[in-house]
């Protein structure tokens, strides 16, 4: 069996390695999206030029490469629909996108419904306030689970036994310099959350910013996503943002789930 990314094992009889190498050559744009030579694609994805030609020149004609004006190959803009196509068709996204509109109103903060994928989480709307960083404005985007609120929330619905397999399986690398990566810090988080029904961080992510959130459940009262409202604290202790938010994303939650 072969594991794979958010999927778990599949079987290997089944595995299409040219399906894998192509779809590798996309994700090798992830670290760095400035467009890349053909070189640089199979330096980063493990095949050769003469594959990385092949592979490059099929996606450059069904739309999800295109050429930059260097010559070079980038990301292709027929990405876009299939992100479309997801954020339509997954039923969380849809019943969520009018609560999380009515809780960016009342709370006049940024909102955040991120969907919990074992050792990431990733965002899949995000709802602006009046003062973003770049990153923090676009849907799509993965976090580690331990460092994220959301992902603290929804690990902590889960049994010990498998937070622990999870937490084994992650690259527990800092982001900030407030960034909890030590065991024993990400499990006083966990239990926190447990106790409190919501977890929250102070510039883990990213500095300057306070965030809390709310794991929603599905019908077996497993974790499959978040609620996040996130701040300034500029404008706000973590004390009071806690105190004036905490209920409103449990409470979205809540309404989310089952």
């Amino acid at each position: 069996m072969k594991k794979t990314a958010g999927t778990g094992a599949v079987d290997e009889r089944l595995f299409l390695q040219s399906v894998a190498r192509a779809l590798d050559v996309l994700e090798a744009f992830a670290q760095s999206p400035r467009p890349k030579s053909l070189g640089e694609i199979a330096a980063a994805t493990g095949v050769n030029k003469s594959a990385a030609q092949r592979i490059g020149q099929t996606l450059l004609a069904r739309g999800y490469l295109e050429r930059s004006e260097n010559g070079r190959l980038t990301l292709g803009r027929r990405l876009l629909d299939r992100s479309f196509d997801y954020l339509r068709s997954n039923p969380l996204v849809e019943r969520a996108t009018p609560v999380l509109m009515d809780l960016r109103k009342l709370t006049g903060e940024r909102v955040d419904l991120s969907l919990f994928d074992e050792e990431t989480t990733v965002y899949a709307i995000r709802l602006q306030s009046k003062r973003e960083t770049f990153y923090a404005t676009l849907p799509g985007r993965r976090i580690p689970t331990f460092l994220s609120s959301g992902g603290r929330a929804c690990l902590a619905q889960l049994p010990d036994a498998e937070v622990e397999a999870i937490l084994a399986r992650s690259d527990m690398r800092a982001f900030t310099p407030k960034s909890r990566v030590t065991l024993p810090e990400v499990w006083e988080k966990i239990r926190e959350a447990r106790t409190d029904g919501y977890s929250w961080a102070a510039e883990e992510a990213l500095i300057g910013e306070v965030v809390l959130s709310a794991a929603v459940l599905d019908g077996m009262r497993r974790p499959i996503g978040a609620v996040h409202i996130a701040g300034s604290l500029s404008e706000w202790s973590t004390e009071d943002f806690r105190r004036r938010f905490s209920p409103l994303a449990i409470e979205a939650a809540r309404a989310l789930s089952g």
